[in-house]
């Protein structure tokens, strides 16, 4: 796959490329803090076990799919497959599925491999048999959270359980809300809208031309005020829903302040300066993941731009590869 748009001057495939490998290889070095416990449960925090090993997946299978350079594509394949294993190759899903039959993120998660081909075959079972419960359509009052169900659901090929058009027409996106009424948590909803809606950037042609260009003329002023925050971990999202818009955003001066705030061994703070030199792995991991997961992920986006294909793991599930298999 070649490159396509790139942010703006100050922002070209070099340094894109060089942001996602160290966030990358920093990742790849926190393995032991993305490991789950050995008896994790439905009574643990799925914030600070099952959420970072998800997040891991999700954007890691993205990179993997759609980077074009091959050692980027290898560091995040082997931090995908890291995330498979922790799953107990997918059994952990009906664990968790039994113990709590109406929770979502079981099935949020389980899709986010069976969208590749990645299955276990009881978890298949579960997951369509609770699915189709009565329960499991009752009306959820986080709409954005609804749209992660509903694509969850494509991706594992099940039916939805609500109309997707209907449920983003009751977002923050769907709204197009003021755009100076945003705070922190509206401003994340309006993101995970865009990525629920585009498939996490694999589908950019899902975008309303309206909701686009609303976003295309706001970002500019979110970022200006996120960036004074130095709240990285949402700039980088912000970057990361600009990659998914067909025309150009003036966003170089945020690429690069977000280049600045990575630091030497790759780890992008959530917010300031982050955590001082010598801090515990397991405190600065806290501090950092999700913040330079979301680099390397927006990094790839606007290395390849808007016009990319869906490909072949972009809602169609296929068969397991034998690699995978054996992986």
């Amino acid at each position: 796959m070649t490159g396509g748009r790139v942010p703006a001057a100050g922002a070209g495939p070099e340094p894109l490329d060089r942001m996602a490998v160290s966030a990358l290889t920093w990742l790849d070095g926190m393995r032991p803090c993305f490991r789950l416990p050995a008896d994790v449960t439905t009574d643990a925090d799925p914030n600070t076990t099952l959420k970072p090993l998800g997040e891991l997946a999700e954007l890691s299978h993205l990179i993997r799919t759609h980077h074009p350079l091959p050692a980027v594509r290898d560091l995040a394949d082997g931090l995908f497959r890291f995330a498979w294993r922790e799953t107990r190759d997918g059994e952990l899903f009906g664990d968790l599925i039994r113990g709590e039959p109406r929770a979502t993120y079981p099935v949020e998660l389980y899709g986010v491999f069976a969208q590749t081909g990645l299955s276990h075959p009881g978890v298949e079972d579960l997951v369509r048999t609770m699915t189709g419960l009565r329960g499991w359509r009752v009306a959820r009052e986080d709409h954005t959270r609804t749209l992660g169900v509903l694509n969850a659901e494509r991706r594992i090929g099940l039916r939805h359980h609500a109309d997707f058009d209907a449920v983003l027409a009751m977002t923050g996106l769907g709204r197009a809300v003021e755009p100076w009424t945003l705070d922190r948590k509206a401003a994340y909803g309006v993101t995970h809208d865009v990525f629920h809606l585009t498939d996490w950037g694999r589908a950019p042609h899902r975008m309303p031309a309206d909701r686009a260009e609303y976003l295309r003329l706001w970002i500019p002023s979110w970022l200006e005020s996120w960036l004074e925050e130095e709240l990285w971990d949402l700039v980088g999202e912000l970057l990361a829903v600009a990659a998914c818009l067909p025309g150009p955003v003036p966003d170089a001066a945020a690429w690069r302040l977000l280049a600045g705030a990575q630091g030497a061994d790759g780890a992008v703070p959530e917010i300031g300066a982050g955590p001082p030199p010598g801090t515990a792995a397991a405190e600065a991991f806290t501090a950092c993941y999700h913040s330079t997961l979301v680099t390397a992920f927006a990094a790839t986006l606007a290395r390849i731009g808007p016009t990319r294909p869906a490909g072949p793991t972009a809602g169609v599930r296929r068969p397991v590869l034998e690699s995978e298999a054996a992986s």
